[in-house]
C-alpha cells in the first residue's frame, strides 16, 4: 500500500453548502481506500491505496465526487514522498516561520513552464514573492495588501488546474505522511 494526499480545488456545493469532511471520508472509502484521514474542512485527504498512477487517482475521485455530491471538482493528488519533497523545498522558510497563512504553493496537476512566472512576478507586489519548484507555484502574500493581484494572476485560467495551501496546511499534511 502506498499513502497519498488529495486536494479538492473547492468544495463549496453551491450556495451555503459545503462539502462535510464526513462525507468526503465515506466517498474516499466508499472507492476502497484505505486509513482515511481529513485535515481541515478545506477538502484535504490522505489516504492509502495501492501503488497506481496519479492521474487514475484523480480521476477516480473525481468521478466519484460528481456523483456523489452532484458537482464536478479538481482534485490534484500527489505520492507521500512527493508531498514530502515539496514541503522540504519551501523556498520560504523565514517567511514561513514568521507568518505561516501568508506563504502558499499552488500545487499543479501539470508543471508550470519556467516563462509563465514572469507574468505573476509582474503581478506581485514589492512586498511579495513568487518562486516556482518542480512546477509547483510558491507564493509569499502581502499582509498589508489584503487584495493581491497574485491571487487572480495563479488562477486555473492563466495557470492551469491546481490548488492553493498555505503553509500550515502544507506542514500538517507533511506531518500526516510521515506517519
Amino acid at each position: 500500500m502506498q499513502t497519498y494526499v488529495a486536494l479538492l480545488y473547492s468544495i463549496i456545493l453551491g450556495e451555503g453548502r459545503r462539502v462535510v469532511m464526513s462525507d468526503l471520508k465515506a466517498m474516499a472509502e466508499a472507492l476502497g481506500l484505505k486509513n482515511v484521514r481529513t485535515l481541515v474542512a478545506t477538502g484535504n485527504l490522505v489516504f492509502e491505496a495501492r501503488a497506481t498512477r496519479i492521474s487514475n487517482l484523480e480521476q477516480r475521485l473525481e468521478t466519484a465526487f460528481e456523483q456523489s455530491f452532484g458537482r464536478h471538482v479538481d482534485i490534484i493528488v500527489r505520492s507521500a514522498e512527493d508531498w514530502l519533497e515539496l514541503a522540504a523545498g519551501n523556498p520560504f522558510p523565514a517567511e514561513s516561520a514568521k507568518a505561516a497563512d501568508q506563504v502558499a504553493v499552488r500545487v499543479m496537476r501539470v508543471p508550470v513552464a519556467e516563462d509563465a512566472i514572469s507574468a505573476l512576478q509582474a503581478s506581485a507586489a514589492e512586498d511579495e514573492k513568487v518562486f516556482l519548484i518542480g512546477g509547483d507555484i510558491w507564493l509569499v502574500f502581502s499582509r498589508e495588501r489584503p487584495s493581491s493581484r497574485l491571487l487572480a494572476a495563479a488562477s486555473h485560467k492563466r495557470m492551469g488546474i491546481g490548488t492553493s495551501r498555505n503553509w500550515n496546511t502544507v506542514r500538517r499534511l507533511a506531518e500526516m505522511v510521515a506517519k
